[in-house]
């Protein structure tokens, strides 16, 4: 039997909601909700390490899609609290994955072994992920809850390991 489509079956009421704390955070952080809810873009990418990054299979996670590239000065800046946050919320239902729109994965793999970054990469070097999540500048960054829907955007750099990034990583996946 076919699945129900979605609006048959409504989502149920999840942390995803504009709570007056969920705002606060996504305002402290400079973050952009969607002008209405919607499912993210999709994303299906080669990684870096081998083996694919496909947003479908991160499901009940909460994911951090990061465009960036290493010819990105702002990018290279924000990427150290990026594997902060990481290293901190690896193991709370939450996913980091860097989409590199580098031309060439050599100068990628050079910049992760430098900076040490233990979260995964992607590679989209024909930006076509970038263009379907409506990249327009980097670095991007996209928060999907643990349904699949965008939350929030940040467009520039952000410092991802303070305190506010930390408590709406864990406000979404409650």
């Amino acid at each position: 039997a076919p699945a129900p489509s979605p609006a048959a079956n409504p989502p149920a009421a999840t942390s995803t909601a504009p709570t007056p704390a969920l705002e606060a955070l996504l305002r402290e952080l400079d973050l952009v909700r969607p002008p209405r809810p919607q499912a993210a873009a999709p994303l299906d990418a080669p990684r870096l390490d081998g083996g694919r990054f496909r947003l479908t299979e991160q499901r009940g996670r909460v994911v951090l899609v990061n465009f960036w590239a290493t010819w990105c000065p702002p990018c290279r800046e924000e990427m150290p609290s990026m594997e902060r946050l990481w290293r901190r919320a690896r193991d709370t239902g939450f996913v980091l994955v860097g989409v590199s729109v580098d031309a060439d994965s050599a100068p990628v793999a050079a910049f992760v072994r430098e900076l040490g970054l233990t979260f995964p990469v992607a590679l989209d070097p024909e930006m076509r992920a970038a263009s379907a999540w409506g990249v327009r500048a980097l670095p991007a960054s996209f928060l999907v809850d643990r349904e699949g829907r965008l939350v929030a955007l940040a467009l520039g750099p952000r410092t991802w390991d303070g305190r506010a990034a930390r408590a709406l990583v864990e406000a979404l996946a409650r």
